[in-house]
């Protein structure tokens, strides 16, 4: 019996999917449920199961664009598993799955060492440049190469050498080589939703600066004791999202989007927080963060951070979202004009930490500061709004026991 496979919906909205990679070969025998492709959505990158064992027949390209529900490939069940088969390197029945791999790999890969010449020795009667012109050569910094040799057999002279200018618009010397690839589809749709955001919302950004000492002073405190009652640290993102719920709560306009003419507002707060996957940006959401404690909201990032890592992020997952906050500081940013994750209306950006002297009550201290960044769309909220906002945010930050925590640290913490 022939089984055709068809690609599944992803989820809703979804209608095309683009085949990333096959992990079968056409002829291969699969089992059922085996990762037979990863598929690009504009979403995610998923992997696609078989649904049946059998000889597979693959009817679609790595690249292609395919719709949901066309036929990708054909599974022959009626076709027996061959002898040395076994699904994902078992212990029995033959090889595994590695190392036909390994095998596949060593016969279609050329033994380089064996079959690569060896390079003729340069002589002044083989080479390009006598030794006396590749001295001059090399004093003015050009490449033997770049001079036409008025010796025997195009061989270049001192006299040539002498001769040469080095050019002043023309590389000499130097790699050049270029390569040209594929954008994933969602690369492709990342970089649609950017310029989207860019031209169809009025985006504007609003900074300020946070002192952090008080979190590094209450992570120093309690982090040892969280982690060991937890199981996850006690991270910077706990705060930021519990400082950003409160502020949207402070002023709501933050927490609305438009949909043509009527702006939605919310009266719950799912948080899109921006991490770096294998695929490229990916935005999972914490799904109503206004009802998480210290510990889980970083029980929640650091499961969907390892998700997006091992690239298991589903697309509901990253369905949605309220607001966004997004940590260029991980990487280094010192300060940033972070872009809107439409059709959201606003988004915070964090940055590195630096420890810089600051006024503290007429005297000059050194604190760690950070600044930090409101990216919203001025069509539904005011300038008085964003900094208000910003300003909620900071305030949270810098005074996190008694805005945060009600007082009452270990509560908060749950210790």
């Amino acid at each position: 019996m022939i089984l055709e496979m068809k690609v599944p919906s992803p989820g809703e909205s979804i209608t095309e999917v683009e085949i990333a990679e096959w992990l079968v070969q056409d002829g291969d025998y699969v089992e059922k449920d085996q990762a037979i492709a990863e598929v690009d959505s504009d979403k995610a990158t998923l992997e696609l199961p078989a649904e049946a064992s059998g000889i597979i027949t693959l009817k679609a390209e790595e690249g292609d664009a395919v719709e949901v529900g066309q036929v990708v490939c054909l599974i022959d069940t009626s076709a027996e598993a061959p002898e040395s088969t076994t699904f994902k390197g078992g212990d029995e029945g033959g090889n595994s799955n590695a190392e036909k791999d390994v095998a596949q790999d060593q016969k279609s890969t050329p033994n380089t060492e064996e079959k690569a010449p060896n390079p003729a020795k340069e002589t002044y009667a083989s080479g390009t440049a006598s030794p006396a012109a590749k001295k001059i050569l090399a004093e003015k910094g050009i490449e033997a190469s770049a001079v036409q040799g008025t010796g025997k057999d195009g061989r270049v002279t001192k006299d040539d050498a002498v001769k040469a200018v080095p050019s002043m618009g023309t590389p000499t010397g130097g790699n050049r080589g270029q390569s040209r690839s594929k954008m994933s589809m969602l690369r492709r749709k990342v970089a649609e939703r950017l310029v989207e955001a860019k031209n169809t919302t009025a985006m504007l950004t609003t900074f300020n600066e946070v002192n952090m000492t008080p979190i590094f002073e209450l992570r120093k405190q309690y982090k040892e004791e969280f982690k060991s009652k937890h199981g996850v640290s006690l991270g910077f993102m706990s705060f930021f999202t519990l400082a950003v719920v409160r502020a949207l709560k402070m002023y709501p306009a933050v927490n609305s989007m438009i949909d043509g003419k009527e702006m939605i507002s919310y009266d719950f707060v799912d948080v899109s927080i921006a991490v770096s996957g294998p695929k490229g940006l990916m935005v999972p959401v914490i799904r109503n963060a206004e009802n998480l404690s210290f510990r889980g909201v970083e029980a929640e990032v650091k499961r969907l951070a390892l998700r997006a890592r091992d690239g298991q992020i589903t697309v509901d997952e990253m369905t949605g979202g309220t607001f966004t906050i997004s940590n260029g500081g991980v990487f280094g940013s010192m300060l940033s004009t972070p872009i809107i994750n439409p059709p959201q209306s606003g988004i915070l950006g964090m940055h590195n930490i630096i420890e810089r002297p600051i006024a503290v009550d007429g005297k000059v201290e050194i604190h760690p500061m950070m600044y930090v960044a409101l990216s919203y769309d001025h069509r539904i909220i005011d300038g008085k709004e964003s900094v208000g906002f910003l300003v909620a945010v900071k305030e949270a930050l810098e005074n996190p026991s008694e805005l945060l925590m009600d007082n009452d640290i270990k509560k908060a913490l749950e210790l």
